[in-house]
């Protein structure tokens, strides 16, 4: 049983102005309501709450106040944040990759079961698929389904705490469907595998069967998966090489044994694999 995260990644990027003049640079972080999100905000100096921002020359926002590092902002336009951002955005891509977004990353930055806007990042184990690739597994009987996770900036962010214990995880939004619950049972009735297709796929699930059972809805998971943990659904997991320091790299090392995982970022490091996402 394969599980891939749908997400789809927005054009989160924006750039403007505040009402002062300075120049502000807005990542959507996550999108609340068709006219609110929760961004991070950069500039010379942060935005007060009830000033008023302009983006891509034209777009008015309202600062509505702080929630911890991001800013909670309102969009003034009748339209809705989604085709906002399509309509004026950027592609978000990730800090290792150094040129500017260009047309083609729209598409490249992008799986190609990417359903559910809202993510920015991509899920980027499963850019290593292709229709072709996706219909030789179904022609084996190698089962798909999908689950959805949001992913967020933090997924870049390095564990700065002196104790890991003391790292605070950063939050996503995810779904499971029922028909994936359905089916993932199915699969270990029948003597299969759960392989899920990067670590947001398998955080998604984990973070479902948090109570012991796989259970299908929504939530918001700030789960955190350090070497000890004991994984509940997944059994295989397909993933990219991480970042140093960051809280994937312990995940991994988590699943595959810290050994194991050394030893593979060791060879990589001497065949000179490309890195990284």
């Amino acid at each position: 049983m394969l599980v891939l995260n749908d997400t789809r990644v927005i054009k989160a990027r924006l750039f403007g102005s505040k009402s002062s003049g300075g120049k502000i640079e807005v990542l959507v972080e996550r999108v609340l309501n068709e006219h609110e999100v929760l961004a991070q905000v950069r500039a010379s100096k942060s935005p007060k709450a009830g000033s008023h921002l302009l983006l891509a020359g034209e777009l008015e926002v309202e600062v509505l106040g702080r929630e911890g590092e991001f800013f909670h902002l309102r969009f003034v336009a009748e339209t809705a944040v989604l085709e906002l951002l399509a309509r004026f955005g950027r592609l978000p891509l990730p800090p290792y990759i150094t040129h500017a977004a260009e047309q083609q990353d729209e598409a490249r930055y992008q799986t190609v079961f990417a359903r559910e806007a809202g993510a920015v990042a991509a899920p980027t184990a499963g850019l290593h698929f292709d229709e072709a690739m996706l219909q030789a597994l179904r022609d084996k009987g190698v089962k798909i389904a999908y689950v959805t996770l949001h992913v967020g900036a933090g997924t870049f962010q390095p564990v700065r705490a002196e104790y890991v214990r003391e790292h605070q995880m950063h939050s996503e939004c995810y779904e499971i469907p029922q028909a994936t619950v359905e089916a993932i049972a199915r699969a270990r009735e029948e003597g299969g595998r759960v392989v899920a297709v990067g670590t947001t796929s398998l955080r998604a699930l984990e973070s479902a069967a948090a109570s012991g059972e796989l259970k299908a809805g929504t939530g918001e998971t700030r789960i955190f998966i350090t070497p000890g943990y004991r994984f509940r659904v997944v059994e295989v997991l397909l993933t990219n090489f991480h970042l140093p320091k960051s809280t994937l790299l312990m995940l991994v090392s988590a699943f595959g044994g810290m050994a194991q995982i050394r030893a593979a970022y060791r060879h990589a490091v001497e065949q000179e694999y490309r890195f990284f996402s």
